[in-house]
């Protein structure tokens, strides 16, 4: 175990006898997946540490005691936000309460920024140590939302290495903890076993094709990029396409799509999306959290993405977005080396066109020096993601961030 100021320094705890109570709250399932993983490490430091808030089944198989579970907070969307507020809002007044009435040793919000930072702000206040882990992307808005959370939190736990500078221009205390997924997935991928899983020629070129994970995002795009990929399979007529589908309701959704273009209809899977990724040649995929997961699967892409052109130019006039680079492989080269080349080929709104995403998927089908510098590139990538935890404790850094705040008897 590694020595931390839990364990070591001016005031610190026997971690043997220390019994603190630390409370969280989980948004969304990849919240809990933090959560997770984050509470096992903190045992580590605190064996006998009470985890109590809000959180999911990943959480809760921990030794978490959840008030709510996780679903209370797993709503997505402007209108769903709208439809619920009432409610959320009351039940962000009842965990305030509860929560200054209990005065845990540290509070870490998980995500869910709209939801945590008021009630870190409350809890602040208070005098109760706050961690935010995961910090929302302020690279890409305004930076004024790194004050507010400065003023939510005492220490931000971030999951990319160029977040702290950002903040330390505002005072801010944050900590690169190293990203979760750039441990869970290896430096180098099996093409040809993950071919096998899924039942996939090993001696055809396979395009992934990934349109997004919500209905509405297939209600944009989907048609889009179903037509680019078969505009594709025009040009390389023995080329394999395959459509991993986030549930039941998108798949049903590609699939009557699929209906309404020529061709032969790609291969359609439940799920898997990873393994999709690792059997395909090139990736052609909206823009998201799916972008690093190809990037860790070193895995060439195409990234393209509309929104409504409403919030689009409203986004744009109110001077809301202060980027003109989406995809994040491109966000941590260009942080990494603001003159570097984009080794991702982004097609945003209006030049998100199906014609335009296969010209795009072409190209890099026919340059294999290309695809090459590009590979090379996430590698280097991937290196600088995993930060300084070791492969069998990834959360270890953000233990002893958290670690850090509780105070000591």
């Amino acid at each position: 175990m590694p020595t931390d100021a839990a364990t070591s320094g001016p005031g610190a705890r026997d971690p043997g006898s220390a019994a603190p109570t630390i409370a969280m709250v989980a948004g969304e399932a990849s919240g809990d997946q933090l959560g997770a993983h984050l509470i096992p490490a903190l045992k580590q430091r605190f064996p006998t540490a009470r985890f109590v808030g809000v959180g999911g089944s990943r959480m809760q198989t921990e030794g978490f005691e959840p008030w709510h579970d996780i679903g209370a907070l797993s709503v997505m969307g402007f209108a769903e936000v709208l439809r619920h507020l009432p409610r959320l809002l009351g039940l962000r007044r009842q965990l305030t309460r509860r929560l200054l009435e209990l005065k845990p040793d540290v509070f870490i919000g998980i995500d869910a920024p709209d939801f945590n930072l008021g009630l870190e702000h409350k809890l602040k206040q208070a005098g109760i140590p706050v961690a935010h882990y995961v910090s929302p992307s302020i690279w890409a808005w305004r930076e004024n939302r790194a004050e507010k959370i400065g003023r939510s939190a005492d220490r931000v736990l971030c999951l990319f290495p160029m977040e702290p500078p950002i903040y330390a221009q505002h005072g801010i205390d944050a900590r690169f903890v190293g990203h979760p997924l750039a441990q869970r997935f290896p430096m180098v991928s099996d093409r040809n076993a993950a071919r096998e899983a899924l039942g996939l020629p090993q001696d055809q070129p396979i395009l992934a094709v990934l349109p997004g994970s919500r209905p509405s995002e297939i209600e944009r795009l989907g048609h889009i990029f179903l037509e680019a990929a078969g505009r594709v399979r025009q040009t390389m007529p023995d080329l394999k396409v395959i459509v991993p589908a986030a549930n039941e309701r998108c798949r049903a959704m590609l699939e009557h799509m699929a209906t309404r273009l020529p061709g032969p209809a790609p291969t359609f899977l439940d799920g898997q999306s990873h393994q999709a990724m690792q059997a395909a040649d090139i990736v052609l995929l909206a823009s998201g959290t799916a972008t690093l997961e190809a990037m860790l699967v070193k895995r060439p892409m195409v990234v393209g993405y509309r929104v409504a052109p409403a919030s689009y130019r409203i986004a744009r006039m109110l001077r809301m977005l202060k980027t003109d680079i989406y995809a994040l492989p491109n966000i941590l080269a260009r942080a990494d080396n603001p003159q570097a080349p984009l080794p991702v080929p982004e097609l945003m709104q209006d030049d998100c066109t199906a014609e335009k995403l296969a010209d795009a998927t072409l190209a890099l089908f026919d340059d294999p020096q290309r695809r090459g510098d590009i590979v090379a590139t996430f590698e280097r990538l991937h290196r600088s993601l995993q930060g300084d935890a070791p492969p069998d404790h990834p959360a270890g850094p953000a233990a002893d961030a958290v670690a850090d705040l509780i105070p000591f008897d």
